[in-house]
């Protein structure tokens, strides 16, 4: 009886074990590989290099870095939509995955259904920007003179399709205004223009000109989020420069996302690492030096976020007559 009992309780042992999601059992030793749509160096590749390290040193599982820039983050995102669901690679996604959602006429993935959302990492703003000694000392006066000169002022971007780009376009429909958005191949571009005079103004990033911003060469006329910018507590957002930008809210993020049918317990341990590689205090401290502010969340709400950027940057396309490309 006692032998039949302990054979009848291996049995059951063996087939628990057996059924554990592979995950929980400690990774292959193939290391997961991380596809970022940006070159080596920008804002979105550190942002997910920190966090990549702090989740490698978690997992005990060597995590790569893969910069496949170009063709509006199309190169980066096929490749993932077409790996191997095992979690083993995945996408950095941003805004700029659901702009080419609606900037392309054709693309070679269905952005809402090739890809599992795994978790959000962190939001970063962008800003209305002037040099240091321009004679806009606020987004009201910038606001003001352009009502008053139609078509004159010039606002520096960096290239068509972008969100910057993009946002500029949406800032200049919701103030009503006429101003000359003008496209840059850089953001080092955008800021000998602007530190020259060639242009009024520029809309960019914070995080890459913090340096200008900090070291007195341009001036943040206001962020364009929903709250100010941590780190310039003084500069006003849009929404509080003018009524007419009541609500006006733009920003970037970048997120995780794996290849469709990768298996729930996959992208629910990739989801746990995130979180709490992202509450680790020494992480957060990085990421906001970089003018990140972390954010995580769960898969549902990355899904829910995405639908909607798609939708928000899909009729600044249409308003703005952006051509498909």
């Amino acid at each position: 009886m006692h032998i039949q009992r302990r054979q009848a309780c291996g049995a059951l042992l063996g087939l628990a074990l057996a059924s554990r999601p592979t995950w929980a059992q400690p990774l292959s030793s193939r290391p997961i590989r991380i596809v970022v749509p940006f070159g080596p160096g920008g804002v979105a590749d550190l942002t997910v290099r920190s966090v990549a390290q702090a989740m490698a040193a978690s997992m005990g599982q060597s995590i790569v870095v893969d910069n496949k820039p170009g063709a509006g983050g199309v190169v980066a995102a096929t490749a993932v939509a077409t790996a191997p669901p095992d979690g083993h690679t995945l996408l950095l996604m941003s805004n700029g995955t659901a702009v080419s959602a609606g900037l392309f006429a054709t693309l070679p993935y269905d952005t809402l259904k090739d890809f599992a959302p795994i978790s959000t990492l962190g939001t970063f703003d962008l800003a209305v920007l002037v040099a240091a000694n321009s004679r806009l000392a606020s987004l009201q006066a910038l606001i003001a003179e352009a009502r008053a000169r139609p078509g004159q002022l010039n606002v520096g971007t960096v290239q068509i399709g972008s969100t910057q780009q993009l946002a500029a376009e949406w800032l200049k429909s919701t103030l009503g205004i006429e101003v000359q958005v003008v496209p840059f191949n850089g953001t080092p571009a955008v800021v000998t223009a602007l530190r020259g005079g060639q242009v009024d103004a520029a809309v960019e990033i914070l995080a890459p000109v913090m340096p200008q911003v900090t070291g007195k060469a341009l001036r943040a006329l206001a962020v364009m989020g929903a709250r100010r910018f941590a780190s310039l507590p003084e500069v006003p957002t849009v929404a509080e420069s003018d009524a007419a930008a009541r609500g006006f809210d733009v920003a970037s993020w970048n997120a995780l996302a794996a290849p469709a049918r990768t298996p729930p317990e996959v992208i629910a341990r990739l989801n746990r690492e995130v979180q709490a590689a992202l509450a680790r205090p020494a992480l957060r401290r990085q990421l906001q030096g970089l003018g990140v502010e972390p954010r995580g969340g769960t898969p549902a709400e990355l899904a829910t976020l995405l639908a909607g950027e798609i939708r928000r940057w899909s009729g600044v396309i249409d308003r703005t007559g952006i051509p498909k490309q």
